[in-house]
């Protein structure tokens, strides 16, 4: 399998971390990325607030340079994963957005590259059964609560990879795979206030301190994560949510790819595993992970 790459702003800077363990992660398994060159910013979260023409004009731009020779895209934020997967079914959808955006970028795009989240391609076009034959340490005694965030599975008609958009299981399944334990909890979906950490703290505190809550009362060892900002919204203001609502929360926030890498027995630093607020170091020692 040969992918185009989309790290994404995110991606080459605050959740530098998503990035060193997807590669890494994609490298052990025989997936090849190759980074998009010249790509530019999707957009997320302002664009598709002001200009409707604009939100879909810088995703086609990039989306325009992946050449006919991969198998589509790889885009691990979900929410410029979401904006590309928007952006295609516009063009694909409606005659006027695609003229307007070969307008603005200077070049046709019909909406046909594929657009493929790492979950989506490591569950369902390499395969579990091939994910666990690799597999060289177990994550056995490991509590995991699978977040899925609010974007990854909905709308359903637009990303459509997982069966059931409020109860997904695509994460679930994967962490059962690695050979730790799936915990059943209700707020798999629930929203963890986005980008609403720059404008209404109070909201995005508020929403994560219910998702922290209930990670909690599952009794999971870690929330495995798919998206940076809600990565950054449980992980770097878990404290701040301490003080504020007198908790004591201390749940590692990983990414997904992170567990697969410790699975496939590579090392803290080689995933990024050192970077994070909440260090998950305790936690991996005790489960002999690290």
């Amino acid at each position: 399998m040969n992918y185009a790459y989309f790290p994404g702003c995110s991606l080459h800077s605050t959740a530098k971390e998503y990035d060193l363990s997807t590669r890494a992660v994609f490298r052990a398994l025989g997936i090849e990325l190759e980074e998009i060159p010249d790509w530019v910013c999707c957009g997320t979260t302002s664009a598709h607030s002001t200009s409707k023409a604009l939100s879909h004009a810088l995703p086609a731009k990039t989306l325009a340079a992946v050449g006919p020779e991969t198998d589509g895209v790889v885009v691990p934020c979900i929410a410029c994963y979401s904006r590309f997967r928007t952006t295609n079914a516009a063009v694909q959808e409606d005659p006027k957005v695609r003229e307007d955006v070969a307008s603005i970028v200077g070049t046709p795009y019909d909406g046909t590259v594929a657009v493929k989240h790492p979950l989506d391609v490591i569950v369902n076009d390499l395969g579990l059964d091939t994910l666990k034959a690799k597999v060289t340490k177990e994550l056995t005694d490991l509590r995991v609560a699978s977040y899925y965030g609010c974007l990854l599975v909905r709308p359903p008609e637009l990303t459509a990879f997982d069966d059931d958009p409020e109860n997904p299981t695509s994460m679930d399944d994967l962490v059962t795979a690695l050979g730790a334990e799936a915990v059943d909890w209700p707020h798999k979906t629930n929203c963890c206030g986005a980008s609403l950490s720059f404008t209404r703290t109070d909201v995005a505190l508020r929403l994560s301190h219910d998702i922290l809550s209930m990670a909690a009362h599952a009794d999971c060892d870690c929330i495995a994560v798919a998206c940076p900002m809600c990565q950054s919204n449980l992980d770097l203001r878990q404290r701040e949510i301490n003080r504020k609502y007198g908790e004591t929360f201390d749940i590692p926030i990983l990414y997904f790819t992170q567990l697969i890498g410790l699975a496939l027995g590579m090392g803290p630093r080689e995933l990024g595993l050192t970077l994070h607020t909440v260090s998950p170091k305790k936690l991996l020692k005790a489960k002999a992970l690290a």
